[in-house]
């Protein structure tokens, strides 16, 4: 059987075209796109489980299925064909099977929820291991292979209300709701069901609930030994006005009382906690305080788990001064761990040992994400650069470091014509240095100057760079169609270390527009941007940030505010971020000058002369379409060219294919018709 696999993996293989006249980008090539997720290394070394997404143009979906590569690069093969794979590909103890979550099923209902399945390594179809009503929101293996732990939600009345008293037909209730933080982006308005762990054993199909009661667990992980588990909890009194999580331990039989290891710390909502290879410690993500919560900078760190033993977490890349990636890994041989850094506009891979030393493992422009290491110490992981989508690599552990490319799923990138992108630095009005990427068409002639587009990047907490993943494909289709494109890491922007990421604290639009002013201004000094053509925009901030640029600065000719607000105070209670408002801005009646200075661009629309172009999802929660409804309204009233683009179903980002190619053709139209006209 695994003969005929491979075979097939050979004819499933990417083939290259033969070689032709490189091409400008355009709407085919970005059809052609695949997007790897969640890499997986075996625990034997030899392959690497993967999800790949592609666009259907027919049925206007996102299609998504499971592969593996071999991790000598020889071979990939695609094992599902359905498009309907979830995510979280695992490998059983003994690299045979591989589970994961997936929507499937005959009838709607069983498409609702994603179930557990499972497919064997040597071939024949997948098989579901479990059929529950809520689905199974998250999972791990455990070490001997004959269980697994398994994240459920509560089950929500709502979803049968003929069951509940007083609504004996389809009729849904209506929503209650009693929480501070009551609405989240895609999972709408929250009820008061929470997560909890389950035993799951398979062979009996027996489901053994671990945890119960009002707090909710999440990210668990098993100990080497099979005895334990540790998992995140929100347990403290103010947990729902907090952002923080605690550390615990448990036994992993059912109402087994919980050691609790870090209290009220901060981490990256995708980050699990990893047990050492001799189970003494475990090693997290920590952020800092909470008041922080929009700007950490991610930590390694480790505390023990023996209770005898005790002791504070401990801090092994304080010293860094530059964040971390969700994904990290311990070494085979416990004596470190390896991480991915963000750093200045790109991201390296790091072996952090145990006294905090920090090496460097790879180098050049380049952005390494979602790391996954083996048993033997082979390290799975995602490259890309400014003009190569993300593509799966293998880096040996013996030195020199080098990385070995898996997969060729975005060959059709070789036969673009893509133009040239350089590292930048500029200064802003108040004396900072800002540090940026300026994109060129492929056209670029020295000594003319082009018409540019200052794209934002959203978070604020993120950085651009060298990378061509998500945001960066519509910097290269902006590029092929002549423009020079400048993305600014601006104050607030990961990367750059704390001071300057937390520079903008209870201080939003301001310090940010004085460095994206000073990009354009260095780009115009440099003889590269017209500055009788200059346009603007962004998504999410980028498009908070894209309003405020307008108020403030009137030689943009044109610009696109996606997902973007600017009356603050009208986003209260509004938006999912009421933690975050109450900690860093007070409540608006207490607090109303700093509100409405935050909300300065709304109320100094009158000065806005920019064309502009406003969209968003309709049920978007993150910045709800109010927040664009506002902007567009204003400049309607002022008499200011504006549009306004709303697309139905769509939440803060956008997902449909349509839709996505949608957004960016109108992107281009609108600085077109204004810019080249």
């Amino acid at each position: 059987m695994i003969q005929r696999l491979l075979l097939a993996a050979c004819l499933l293989l990417p083939q290259l075209p033969a070689r032709a006249e490189p091409h400008a980008l355009g709407p085919a090539d970005i059809a052609q796109l695949r997007e790897i997720g969640d890499a997986q290394i075996s625990p034997d070394g030899a392959w690497v489980a993967y999800t790949l997404r592609r666009q259907d143009l027919d049925k206007d979906q996102q299609l998504t299925d499971l592969w593996i590569s071999r991790s000598d690069g020889s071979r990939s093969l695609q094992l599902t064909q359905g498009g309907d794979v979830e995510g979280k590909p695992r490998w059983s103890p003994d690299a045979r099977r591989i589970a994961f979550l997936a929507k499937r099923g005959a009838d709607e209902a069983a498409r609702k929820h994603a179930q557990l399945w499972q497919i064997a390594l040597e071939g024949g179809e997948a098989q579901p291991l479990t059929s529950l009503k809520t689905g199974v929101a998250d999972f791990q293996w455990a070490p001997d292979g004959q269980r697994l732990l398994l994240v459920l939600d509560d089950a929500d009345p709502a979803d049968e209300p003929e069951l509940l008293e007083g609504w004996k037909r389809k009729t849904r209730p209506p929503i209650v709701i009693d929480r501070f933080h009551f609405k989240q982006d895609r999972e709408g308005y929250l009820g008061p069901q929470r997560q909890h762990l389950y035993l799951f054993e398979p062979a009996g199909a027996r489901l053994t609930p671990l945890t119960r009661g009002e707090f909710g667990e999440s990210k668990p992980a098993w100990s080497p030994d099979g005895r334990q588990i540790a998992f995140l909890s929100p347990r403290m009194a103010e947990r729902e006005r907090s952002e923080a999580t605690g550390l615990y331990v448990m036994e992993a039989r059912a109402d087994a009382p919980a050691r609790e290891l870090i209290a009220n710390f901060s981490t990256d909502e995708d980050a699990y906690p990893a047990w050492s290879p001799d189970g003494r410690q475990l090693a997290v993500l920590m952020g800092d305080e909470g008041r922080w919560s929009a700007y950490q900078r991610w930590r390694l760190a480790t505390v023990p788990t023996v209770a005898a033993a005790g002791g504070a977490p401990r801090i092994l890349t304080q010293a860094l001064d530059r964040g971390l990636q969700a994904r990290f890994a311990w070494a085979p041989d416990g004596a470190s761990l390896y991480a991915s850094v963000d750093d200045d506009g790109a991201a390296w891979l790091a072996r952090v040992g145990l006294d905090g030393k920090v090496e460097k493992l790879s180098d050049g422009r380049r952005s390494v994400s979602g790391l996954s290491i083996a048993a033997k110490g082979q390290i799975a992981l995602l490259a890309s650069t400014a003009k190569q989508p993300p593509e799966l690599q293998l880096l040996q552990p013996a030195a020199p470091a080098r990385l070995l490319p898996l997969t060729r799923h975005n060959a059709w990138a070789a036969e673009v014509r893509w133009g040239r992108s350089d590292d930048f630095a500029s200064r802003s009005a108040d004396g900072t240095e800002v540090h940026g990427l300026i994109s060129y068409p492929p056209e670029y002639q020295p000594g003319r100057r082009y018409p540019t587009l200052l794209l934002i990047h959203g978070g604020p907490n993120g950085q651009d760079g060298h990378s061509l993943a998500g945001r960066d494909l519509l910097r290269e289709e902006l590029c092929a169609a002549g423009y020079v494109v400048l993305q600014v890491n601006y104050r607030g922007s990961s990367g750059r270390g704390d001071a300057y990421q937390r520079a903008i604290y209870a201080d939003w639009v301001n310090k940010e527009v004085l460095d994206l002013q000073g990009a354009v201004d260095w780009a115009v000094g440099q003889g590269i941007a017209d500055p009788a053509r200059l346009g603007v925009g962004g998504w999410s901030y980028g498009g908070i940030l894209t309003n405020a640029l307008i108020a403030a600065d009137t030689r943009f000719k044109a610009a696109v505010a996606g997902a973007g607000s600017a009356n603050q105070l009208a986003m209260f209670g509004t938006d999912q971020y009421a933690v975050q408002y109450e900690r860093e801005l007070g409540a608006p009646w207490r607090n109303p000058a700093l509100w409405l200075k935050v909300s300065a661009p709304f109320f100094n629309a009158e000065r806005i002369k920019t064309p502009t172009l406003f969209m968003g999802g309709e049920l978007d929660f993150n910045v709800p379409i109010s927040g664009s409804e506002q902007m567009y309204l204003a400049l309607k009233t002022l008499g200011v060219e504006t549009q306004l683009v709303i697309y139905p179903g769509e939440f803060h980002g956008i997902s449909k294919p349509s839709y996505e190619r949608d957004v960016s053709a109108r992107f281009r139209a609108w600085f077109d018709r204004y810019l080249k006209p």
